[in-house]
């Protein structure tokens, strides 16, 4: 087209300009980005912006809506404003001239998040550089606690808000409920036709309820109705509210018509046997399945996932699961190995202990039943909170 030959030339004009040895050694003109990329997904962003050469940069935090700013020299942008820079956390990106003498890259994100690197390397060509800075999804807490401790001048009188949970005291134990699938995947579906996405909303609305009455928990949905949300956004939800405890709720189906009862399930790089692997499988293939397709990131990325779940948070997992196991057993029946573990990706938040729930097998007509009765799965639900109360008391929380 037209206007990319006329940005090209305009381009190819000024990298001749600023090759003047005189001009770049006494770093005379303005700083010149050629090349911007952002990629990642809702828990963990980059973003890279190269330079012709080194470039004085500082940055800072702007809430309502929440965004990351980075002040830069006069710079001039040789990006095509057509082309669609954002990914991940990034929502919208802007950028130019201050004024005479500076210019501002300015990021707004889809939530809290803080910086976890900021760093200015030289390239290879040892002239360049490049700009790398790493976003990770947060609570709205830890972003108010990195605002402040790094302000915009004019932001200074804002400093010495309190956040939420100091102007409030000591908070709730909060817990994350998510109700798997929704919307456009819908799930599997039972013998006689009834759709998982139908049944996790029915049970999780039914918990919630029923956690709310006893005052003593904070309750968070991934979702309420009948919507599709991505595997990485059930994580990001549970990141940003500090969760106590995330539950997804599902009921799966497999060839086996006679196969029944409810299982739980852990966060494992290694399967713990072949049907775990093959249903973590099928729930990881959501995304996909709805047409949505998985979010392009590196390994690098994943590696950073898996190695942050801490010893602690999965053992805090483990813990839940096994009261759990002990109580659904009360009026829940439940398969043999009732407690399994495989690679989840729903599971994946590195500081949330987290548990999926299979409620049991919609391809079992008996199971199927079950789960469309409004008062099996309120005796359910209620077995769910007896372990949570004793999963609270035991982690020094607020239930019991």
């Amino acid at each position: 087209m037209l206007t990319t030959r006329i940005l090209a030339s305009i381009k190819l004009i000024l990298l001749l300009i600023v090759a003047v040895p005189s001009l770049a050694q006494e770093g005379q003109g303005p700083l010149l980005v050629d090349e911007l990329k952002i990629a990642g997904d809702a828990n963990r962003t980059r973003l890279v912006v190269h330079f012709d050469r080194k470039p004085q940069a500082d940055w800072f935090y702007l809430r309502s809506p929440h965004r990351f700013v980075l002040d830069l020299p006069q710079t001039d942008f040789l990006i095509d404003p057509t082309e669609k820079h954002t990914a991940g956390m990034a929502r919208t990106l802007r950028f130019g001239a201050l004024d005479e003498e500076s210019s501002r890259l300015l990021l707004t994100m889809t939530g809290p998040f803080i910086l976890d690197d900021f760093a200015i390397k030289q390239n290879d060509d040892e002239t360049t550089y490049r700009l790398i800075v790493d976003f990770v999804s947060a609570s709205p807490e830890a972003f108010e606690t990195a605002m402040r401790s790094r302000v915009a001048p004019d932001q200074q009188a804002d400093t010495a808000k309190p956040s939420v949970s100091e102007a409030e005291g000591p908070a709730k134990m909060t817990l994350v409920i998510d109700p798997g699938h929704g919307g456009v995947d819908g799930g599997t579906r039972g013998v006689n036709g009834t759709q998982e996405k139908i049944i996790t909303l029915a049970f999780a609305l039914e918990l919630r309820s029923k956690l709310e009455k006893t005052g003593r928990y904070d309750v968070v949905m991934t979702r309420d109705r009948d919507t599709f949300l991505r595997l990485d956004e059930r994580v990001r939800i549970a990141r940003e509210h500090e969760a106590d405890l995330l539950i997804s709720v599902h009921a799966d189906a497999i060839r086996m018509r006679n196969f029944r009862g409810a299982t739980i399930y852990t966060l494992s790089d290694k399967a713990s046997d072949a049907e775990a692997a093959a249903t973590a499988a099928r729930e990881n293939l959501s995304d996909e399945l709805a047409g949505m397709g998985m979010e392009e990131k590196n390994d690098e990325v994943a590696d950073i996932l898996v190695d942050l779940i801490r010893r602690e948070t999965h053992s805090f997992s483990l813990r839940f699961a096994r009261t759990l196991m002990n109580e659904l057993t009360k009026t829940v029946d439940l398969v043999n190995n009732p407690l399994r573990s495989a690679g989840f990706r729903v599971l994946r938040a590195p500081e949330v202990p987290s548990v999926l729930l299979e409620l049991g097998y919609l391809s079992n007509p008996e199971d199927e039943e079950l789960l469309r009765d409004a008062d099996w799965r309120s005796k359910a639900a209620e077995n769910v909170i007896r372990a949570i109360d004793l999963f609270a008391e035991a982690k020094g929380g607020t239930g019991g």
